[in-house]
This record gives structure tokens, C-alpha cells and sequence, in this order.
């Protein structure tokens, strides 16, 4: 999703939670400035169901839950709320907090041209101060590429990066998608849409 600036809004925690159950557009939080949520491309709203399908029928049973784009992920040490595409946790003390995700094992997002410097650089940074997180998978779209970026034993980042043909491995859920299948269907006519735009 694409964040806006709300210049006027501030908050803190508390605040921006009893503020954000009455509006009727969801909002992110960074360190007291809210950012109103909009739309994506129909592409973004197919790859990030289908990373949520292939994740919840695996899952299916298990002790984890998986959540696409309206659950926020809280960032204490960040001061911050964000509103993940996909999010999976498997913590019992998430099931505490009916707002909020604040322990999760694995976040995905899919990238645009809008938000792919953010999701890449200042939001990975606050995902990185999640202790429980291990994963972090981003959908490149427009490269037709999935990157996981995986903490590895000595709390590095370390990336897996896969292609058309490949199969992803999110190792924190013991599981393995193909490419093809997160990027099913997401193919856009860009013939279509310049002659759309051209001027008549």
C-alpha cells in the first residue's frame, strides 16, 4: 500500500490506537506522524493474495495465523505501526492483542514504484528491530523477482533472491513455493494501459 503524510495529525501510542478504530481509511504510524493508506494496482492486490493463499493452506492447523493487509504490525522499538501485505505469527501473545501483531515470525510486502525505496530502506529498518522477526520477503513485480531477506544465526540479513522457475524457501515455516505460483496472474497489459492514456 501507498502511505500520504497527514501533516496536521500527532499522536502517541494510545492515541493514534482509539484514533484509528474510528476512521474509516486505515493509517500508518511512525514516531507520533500518521500516513493515510491508498489504493494499488490490481496487480499488487492479486500477488499479495496469493502469497496469503499459499501461506494459509499450508498453515492450515497449525499454531501460526496469517494476516493480509488490514492487521497492523507494531514496532515498539521503532515507534512505529505498519500495515504489512502479508504478516504470519506464530506467537501465542499475539492472540492478546486483537489490534495489533507485535511478535511476527515472517512479513511480506509487495513493492511499487511509490513505496519500494521505503520498503526496502526505512521500513526494513524498523522491521529489523523485531526480535521474533525472520524473515522478510519482498514481491518485485515489475523485475518478476522474489527476495527474502533471512536473519541467519548470528542476527544477520542475509539474500536469497529467486526468479521465474524457482522455488522460494521460507525456512522459518519449513515451506517452499514456486515463483510462478506468487506471480500468478500478475502480468499487466502495458499496451493496454498506454493506449488508454493516450490522448484521444
Amino acid at each position: 500500500m501507498i502511505a500520504i503524510p497527514q501533516a496536521e495529525k500527532h499522536f502517541d501510542t494510545a492515541a493514534y490506537l482509539a484514533w484509528e478504530e474510528t476512521q474509516a481509511e486505515r493509517h500508518e504510524y511512525v514516531a507520533g506522524e500518521v500516513f493515510a493508506m491508498v489504493g494499488v494496482r490490481q496487480s499488487h492486490n492479486v500477488a499479495t493474495g496469493n502469497l496469503y493463499g499459499s501461506l494459509r493452506r499450508a498453515l492450515r492447523g497449525s499454531p501460526c495465523r496469517v494476516f493480509i493487509e488490514s492487521v497492523k504490525a507494531r514496532i515498539e522499538a521503532a515507534d512505529c505501526f505498519f500495515y504489512p501485505d502479508v504478516l504470519v505469527t506464530c506467537d501465542p501473545r499475539d492472540r492478546l492483542t486483537p489490534d495489533y501483531v507485535s511478535h511476527p515470525l515472517l512479513i511480506a510486502e509487495v513493492l511499487s514504484s511509490s513505496t519500494a525505496a521505503f520498503d526496502r530502506g526505512g521500513k526494513f529498518a524498523a522491521y529489523r528491530k523485531l526480535e521474533s522477526l525472520q524473515e522478510y520477503v519482498l514481491v518485485d513485480l515489475a523485475a518478476r523477482r522474489i527476495e527474502v531477506f533471512r536473519r541467519d544465526p548470528g542476527n544477520h540479513w542475509v539474500l536469497y533472491d529467486h526468479g521465474p522457475g524457482d522455488s522460494v524457501e521460507f525456512a522459518a515455516l519449513a515451506l517452499q513455493v514456486t515463483v510462478d505460483e506468487l506471480l500468478e496472474d500478475t502480468d499487466e497489459d502495458v499496451t493496454a494501459q498506454a493506449s488508454e492514456a493516450a490522448p484521444r
